[in-house]
């Protein structure tokens, strides 16, 4: 059995890190929109048997079930890492043999993305399929068998941090390049990238009625002046 795996945290201090761009409640718009996408793609998915996001956000809770995904219950949320080897465990006691971790910040994720990812599994042996952020330094999708192959590390280095582990295990490794999965959404320079290579996506359409280019624009400015 394999599990798709959703870790949704508390939306309304999402994105502080485009602060400098956007009030609070844009951030949260913007992390509810790519929200929404992610659910939808997930949804469409069909070569996993089941799909959870791990949360105790009520919002994110209300949506899952109309998607008809799963929830796995948090009482705390302490990070990412916590959340995701939480869910792993959950999975793992209701029967799952392998669990793809997807975030909820990917712009431009689809289901052919993600059917991508699955397809690099190996049912017959301990396999970690990874595919890294667009700097090269992070973890954008993981994908354990079993699920609690390791401990998650994910912020800063978290793809060398993960691949140690798995070598040290004598893992098959395998490292898959897809750039939809690679654009995370953090900083002002992910929603430059966002913009220009994704010009009539659907969070292009909100950036831009949120008047995101503009303001870019002065930001850009303001740093060079």
């Amino acid at each position: 059995m394999r599990y798709l795996l959703i870790p949704v945290k508390d939306l309304s201090g999402a994105k502080q890190r485009l602060a400098a761009l956007l009030t609070q409640a844009e951030r949260t718009q913007l992390a509810w929109a790519m929200l929404e996408q992610t659910f939808a793609a997930a949804a469409q998915v069909q070569t996993v048997d089941r799909i959870a996001i791990v949360t105790l956000y009520p919002p994110a809770i209300a949506l899952a079930e109309k998607y008809g995904l799963e929830v796995l219950h948090e009482t705390e949320q302490i990070s990412e890492s916590a959340s995701v080897d939480f869910g792993a465990r959950q999975a793992q006691a209701r029967g799952a043999e392998a669990v793809l971790r997807l975030p909820i910040d990917l712009p431009l994720i689809t289901t052919q993305d993600i059917e991508t990812i699955l397809r690099y599994d190996r049912p017959d042996e301990p396999t970690v399929v990874i595919v890294p952020s667009a700097e090269g330094t992070g973890t954008n999708a993981i994908l354990r068998r079993p699920p609690t192959l390791f401990p998650s590390r994910f912020g800063p280095d978290s793809l060398s941090h993960h691949l140690h582990a798995a070598r040290q295990l004598g893992a098959h490794i395998e490292i898959v390049h897809l750039p939809h999965i690679a654009l995370d959404i953090d900083t002002p320079e992910d929603l430059v990238a966002l913009l220009a290579t994704a010009p009539d996506s659907p969070l292009t359409a909100l950036l831009t009625e949120l008047h995101v280019p503009e303001r870019l624009r002065e930001l850009a400015d303001s740093s060079s002046s």
